[in-house]
């Protein structure tokens, strides 16, 4: 019924987008977004590689605790089985994809004229970058001057009870902003030769002392105004000495800050983190290679600069005769968006929906998404994905055996059909 009833047309020849017409056209549109590509399965055992799998009457199976080593099914099989839907994508994203395109048709079927104009958008390259499929599409709604009341897109989930160490409440955490993005290669450059007569410094060497300055001196933490208000929704359910560190950080922010750099998940809420990820230097064990590259990768926080940045790599690297090349899709750390909105009081609302008793509270998201490149056209721009899930469900999306229970697909459904139909009530 959706391509029936809505004006629906192709982007960069795979960029979708579909538009259900409101009845006042003086309101500015929502977008919801998602995208369809996916990455590479990778190459664990299958365990049923039996075709055409639909098993809904299975009893649901209890949520996965730890990363499975093989597929239960086909990673592309798309079989339903054990209340779930099994393959590469379920989760990141072709189940809020298809949730989105159900939820739209129930609108239609029932016959619901919106007060505004609804949009959806899915591109098809967000796992590389969405240069082809979110920007273009993006840059076609501005050149048709085209301004969105919200944007609704991935970031965010519902953490179950316990996937935040200290916090006993399930936890929907709502980006309202996310990360920046900076990776370089650093090209330290040295006397090269025979192992045998090395010099007093070697090239690999002097890498060394710059890869120990970048993880040792890394970009000074911050609380932000973003993340001060998550500890202050989930405050309540975290210990006494934490709550007491979060409602005095006048007098106790350092220790706060002590506290929260020292785990790898709330250290990447408060500072730009420094990642080494990749090296080469000799392809020989008897030869000194001329010159040392390594990578480094930076995720910006908001109020962080990429040219703060550089300047951190500068003083790094002083004193060392070195290159320092940008690679891949350099961005700057997102604008962040309100909580004080109808968009965000409508997540609010659906998320009490479906799961009435999480804390809501808004996030950083700390990947990159499409909802990124739509800042152009819309300042209220919001990351969620309203689906409940462990920590092993939620490191199954880029793994082994993703799957998304169908209780979560049909929540979902339910969630993004509630915004639609109450956005401007």
């Amino acid at each position: 019924m959706i391509y029936q009833n809505t004006e629906n047309y192709e982007v960069n020849k795979y960029g979708l987008v579909f538009r259900l017409k409101g009845s006042n056209p003086s309101l500015d549109p929502i977008l919801f977004l998602s995208h369809y590509d996916v990455v590479p399965p990778g190459d664990a055992e299958i365990k049923d590689k039996s075709e055409n799998i639909f098993r809904s009457d299975d009893q649901p199976m209890v949520p996965n605790s730890k990363v499975a080593e093989d597929w239960d099914f086909g990673s592309f099989s798309g079989a339903v089985a054990n209340g779930r839907i099994y393959g590469r994508g379920t989760i990141d994203m072709k189940g809020m994809f298809f949730s989105l395109m159900e939820s739209l048709n129930n609108l239609i079927k029932n016959k619901h004229t919106p007060q505004r104009d609804i949009y959806l958008a899915f591109g098809f390259d967000e796992e590389v970058g969405g240069q082809k499929g979110a920007a273009q599409i993006a840059n076609y709604f501005k050149s048709k001057n085209l301004k969105f009341d919200a944007v609704y897109d991935e970031g965010g989930l519902i953490l179950q009870k316990g996937s935040i160490t200290g916090i006993d409440a399930d936890v929907a955490v709502i980006g309202c902003a996310e990360k920046g993005f900076l990776s370089v290669k650093i090209k330290v450059k040295g006397l090269g030769g025979h192992s045998s007569m090395p010099p007093l410094e070697s090239a690999i060497g002097k890498a060394a002392v710059i890869m120990q300055r970048l993880e040792k001196d890394q970009m000074t933490p911050a609380v932000t105004p973003l993340i001060n208000e998550f500890f202050t929704n989930i405050g309540g359910s975290m210990s006494f000495v934490n709550r007491m560190a979060i409602a005095n950080q006048w007098l106790l922010r350092p220790v706060l800050l002590s506290q929260l750099t020292k785990n790898n998940s709330t250290n990447a809420l408060v500072r730009t983190t420094t990642a080494l990820t990749m090296m080469k230097g000799s392809d020989a064990p008897n030869v000194l290679a001329p010159e040392v590259e390594f990578i480094v990768n930076f995720r910006l926080l908001p109020g962080n600069t990429v040219k703060e940045v550089k300047g951190h790599i500068a003083k790094a690297t002083e004193g060392f005769d070195v290159e320092v090349e940008e690679i891949d899709n350099v961005k700057e750390a997102s604008a962040v968006s309100s909580t004080h909105t109808k968009a965000f009081k409508l997540i609010e609302a659906g998320i009490r929906e479906i799961h009435p008793t999480a804390i809501t509270t808004p996030y950083l998201t700390v990947g990159a998404t499409d909802a990124y490149k739509y800042q152009i056209v819309s300042k209220n721009v919001y990351r969620f994905m309203p689906i409940k899930i462990t920590d092993a469900e939620k490191q199954s999306i880029h793994s082994t055996n993703e799957y998304i229970s169908i209780e979560n697909y049909m929540k979902m459904i339910h969630y993004f059909e509630f915004i639609m139909l109450n956005y401007d009530k």
